[in-house]
């Protein structure tokens, strides 16, 4: 038969032995012959059926469970999907913790398998974000990098869950510390190191993710009533961002700044509560504070509270407490952060960076200037700035400037006065050059108010010259602390105005415009002398009449017989109240500049010995403290002599 004909139908064909007769022996259990005839299964008795644990299945095997898992998550089976949660989630009293082993070969499958975690898998994502990995061996560490970093590259909608995750766990109780089993001995120093290296390895690889990590670590900054020891160990974290994120150091340095500040008034407001001699002594007497890492890492030390319960003690007794508490807290900020600047300002600056102390005038111009009556925040610019001559004048120049700066509010414009008034008064390093010129930028600016102002002016009237009168009030402060570097020697230019005799039979030579200055302000129609602080007008009185400088006591005895509120604007008829003697007091003391000068004596006892150098003490007058000293010993002397008098009489009289 030709090849390629069919056979017929009449053709006949030798018949032939099947070749799979014995192939169909060997598959009938597997292949039954007809769907009606199932074939007979005999399961082996000796045979141990059981199903395959966790830790028996192999990397391929569960990486391959894990995709159908997600495969069937999306179709509506979540059975394996929850499964797959479940060796993440932490296990309860009486479950069994998840092996090691286990656990790597899930998160391997899952870093394989990163692209299909979309936002319908936001509780398994978060589920492995809250595990304890940080805590764990160093191998199981790095894996876990790669997978947030696979992770956050594949489905950037998680950047901001594991940049949460991470500042989670640099604050003082991080989330990823175990205390059971092998991940007990893992100190939290290793854990915060860790993390700071993931920070930086995810930055790295996204550096958008700069402006997401500064939300999170804005709104995860310790709230002001939380522990000394959370403030440091957070404080000290977020400098160590800087390290290795410097694009946002200076809103890094500008966030503890701010939360400084409002510590820094909430222990003024607190003080102000308290007794004036028991206000006096608190700040003065606080303990010195533990403020390194390695004291605050103590678990000895986890807590600020005292031992004692609230409700042993009083009142009063808890408000000081609080207080002492509010202040070691500042006192260990200031001191890291004095130390941070320190090393800033020493090392050398690297390419388009800004500058340590220009980010500082920044703060002072956005945070600091703004907030009335803060004490001790400031002394970081007090310090760095007399650091270099070029800094002095840039900071005075800049207080002058929004001093003078007429769309400023009132209110900024005063501070700025109070500050460079205590700036120049206070500064060591402040040349007698600054300090006059200083002088003859305020006499010029009050020179000309005067004669704006002086033609409609009906009295004193603070609310209407407020700028007007701190720039006084500014000058007299300067001229208490200052005085000798408005003397000339007889050699120098001056006036023969100037030279007035002192108490010793000596000439006294003032620079050419001292006087003028003071006699054109202090006897204007604005009376600036009924409008300044009481304290700082008493002094500046006494130590000008002991130099012969201005005599002023005649116009404050004036001054006395001079209602303030008679000078400040219509009043309202419609309220008819009616005035008693302390409602009147009460309204002339408001009448009054504060005496807020933001450089007074610094007494936190750690951070103290930044400004010891820089910081200008009060220096007694020669020949009128001596004498008030000497009023105030003989006056105690009387009091001992009458206090001994009066126990021998008594004892005499017992006898």
């Amino acid at each position: 038969m030709p090849l390629g004909n069919s056979p017929t139908a009449n053709s006949k064909v030798p018949p032939r032995k099947s070749t799979l007769s014995r192939k169909r022996e060997d598959d009938d259990l597997l292949l039954p012959s007809s769907p009606s005839k199932r074939s007979k299964v005999s399961f082996d008795s000796d045979v141990e059926v059981r199903l395959v644990e966790e830790w028996e299945k192999t990397p391929t095997v569960i990486q391959e469970g894990v995709r159908r898992a997600l495969l069937k998550r999306a179709s509506g089976d979540s059975t394996s999907y929850e499964q797959v949660k479940a060796i993440y989630t932490p296990v309860r009293a009486n479950q069994e913790e998840t092996s090691p082993a286990t656990l790597r070969n899930y998160t391997f499958a899952l870093l394989n398998n990163v692209s299909m975690l979309n936002k319908d898998c936001t509780d398994l994502v978060h589920a492995v974000l809250g595990s304890d990995w940080l805590s764990r061996p160093e191998g199981y560490v790095y894996l876990f990098t790669q997978f947030l970093a696979n992770l956050i590259s594949a489905q950037t909608l998680y950047l901001p869950d594991v940049l949460r995750m991470l500042v989670e766990n640099i604050t003082a109780a991080p989330p990823s510390r175990s205390q059971s089993g092998e991940l007990a001995d893992v100190p939290r120093s290793q854990i915060y190191q860790r993390a700071h290296k993931v920070i930086q390895y995810l930055l790295q690889i996204i550096p958008p993710a700069c402006r997401i990590l500064l939300t999170i670590v804005t709104n995860t900054f310790p709230h002001q009533s939380d522990s000394r020891r959370a403030h440091i160990i957070y404080t000290h974290n977020l400098l160590r961002i800087t390290e290795y994120a410097p694009v946002l150091q200076a809103d890094i340095l500008t966030l503890i700044t701010e939360r400084l500040v409002k510590i820094d008034l909430q222990v003024q407001e607190d003080l102000e509560d308290l007794a004036e001699e028991v206000e006096e002594g608190v700040v003065q007497h606080v303990p010195r504070a533990r403020c390194d890492m390695n004291s605050v890492l103590d678990d000895s030390h986890d807590s600020d509270d005292d031992s004692e319960s609230d409700e042993e003690i009083d009142e009063e007794t808890l408000r000081t407490q609080t207080i002492t508490k509010n202040v070691e807290k500042m006192d260990c900020i200031l001191d890291m952060l004095f130390t941070y600047y320190d090393q800033m300002i020493s090392a050398p600056l690297p390419s388009g960076q800004v500058g340590s102390v220009e980010i500082l005038f920044s703060q002072f111009q956005t945070v600091i200037l703004p907030t009335h009556r803060s004490r001790h925040t400031q002394f970081l610019l007090f310090h760095f700035v007399q650091q270099s001559s070029a800094h002095i004048d840039v900071f005075v120049g800049m207080c002058a400037q929004t001093s003078f700066d007429k769309k400023r509010p009132a209110m900024v414009r005063q501070a700025a006065a109070a500050y460079l008034a205590s700036f120049v008064a206070r500064g060591m390093h402040v040349s007698s050059d600054i300090v006059r010129e200083v002088w003859d930028y305020i006499s010029t600016e009050l020179k000309k108010q005067v004669r704006e102002s002086e033609p409609g002016c009906r009295g004193p009237d603070l609310q209407r010259y407020s700028t007007y009168y701190t720039l006084v009030q500014a000058l007299l402060y300067i001229f208490c602390f200052r005085w000798r570097d408005f003397e000339t020697g007889p050699d120098d230019e001056s006036s023969e105005e100037d030279e007035l005799p002192s108490i010793y039979g000596e000439e006294r030579h003032w620079r050419s415009g001292v006087k003028e200055t003071l006699q054109l302000n202090l006897f204007s129609r604005l009376n600036p002398l009924k409008v300044c602080s009481p304290g700082i007008v008493t002094e500046f009185a006494r130590i000008a009449h002991h130099l012969h400088v201005i005599y002023v006591y005649h116009l404050l005895e004036t001054n006395k017989r001079i209602r303030l509120s008679n000078h400040v604007g219509p009043r309202n008829y419609s309220q008819l109240n009616r005035e008693t003697a302390l409602s009147a007091k009460r309204e002339e003391d408001n009448q009054h500049l504060d005496e807020y000068f933001p450089f007074d004596p610094y007494h936190l006892p750690k951070s103290k010995r930044w400004v010891e150098g820089d910081y200008r003490e009060w220096v007694g007058i020669p020949g009128l403290d001596d004498e008030k000293a000497a009023e105030s010993d003989s006056a105690d002397e009387e009091v001992e002599d009458s206090d001994v008098e009066e126990r021998t009489g008594t004892e005499e009289s017992s006898e």
